[in-house]
């Protein structure tokens, strides 16, 4: 996701420390202590605008939520947007998901979400993948015990690389969903901005969610 640079963006995540983390690497093994309650914390890899984590951590106060976003300027709209609704259970970081295991101790997080990543669709960048064997041992580390990971993208592509490497990786699969938008699962599902957006041209959208 591309955006141009916003005058705006800079000192709005500069005003507002309590909600947006731009040095994550201080708070590895002391998340909790961002939160009001202490609850399980699950982290969205590359959040974009925000709208999923918004919008997952109103439907569940129960649970602790943090999005991740490297983009300056789309992660201050999504702390535009969370400004607005004042959330006790959602912290935000501006910063690369590629170092989770940098930012969080092991054990640290109940849920990992992978919305709508880059496929990176040439071999030559197939390490650079969110689902590559090297991201999946960084999840592993950072979840708890039986910690889920989900998945959803409309690449099929890029759905096919990952139920192969999570299956090669001894993933324990808990469902896959081939057209989640006609399934079970889309009565409580919370869309990305992207998933809206693909969705809405009549795409189909993949999910898969399980465990290491």
């Amino acid at each position: 996701m591309r955006v141009r640079n916003k005058a705006w963006a800079e000192p709005l995540i500069e005003a507002h420390p309590e909600l947006m983390i731009t040095d994550p690497l201080q708070n590895k093994g002391d998340w909790q202590k961002r939160f009001k309650k202490k609850q399980p914390i699950r982290i969205e890899v590359g959040m974009g605008k925000g709208q999923f984590i918004i919008q997952m951590a109103l439907k569940y106060p129960q649970i602790n939520f943090i999005g991740i976003e490297i983009q300056r300027s789309v992660a201050a709209i999504a702390l535009r947007d969370a400004l607005e609704e004042s959330l006790p259970n959602l912290q935000l970081v501006l910063a690369d998901g590629a170092d989770l295991n940098e930012y969080f101790d092991n054990g640290e997080i109940d849920r990992v979400y992978l919305n709508f990543s880059d496929p990176w669709p040439k071999k030559r960048h197939v390490k650079r993948r969110l689902t590559y064997k090297s991201f999946l041992h960084v999840y592993q580390e950072i979840l708890v015990d039986h910690g889920v990971l989900e998945f959803k993208t409309d690449n099929q592509g890029l759905f096919e690389y990952s139920l192969v490497s999570l299956n090669n990786y001894g993933f324990v699969f808990d469902a896959v969903f081939l057209d989640l938008h006609h399934s079970e699962e889309a009565v409580e599902n919370v869309e990305t901005e992207y998933e809206h957006k693909f969705s809405a041209k009549g795409q189909r959208i993949y999910k898969l969610s399980g465990h290491f």
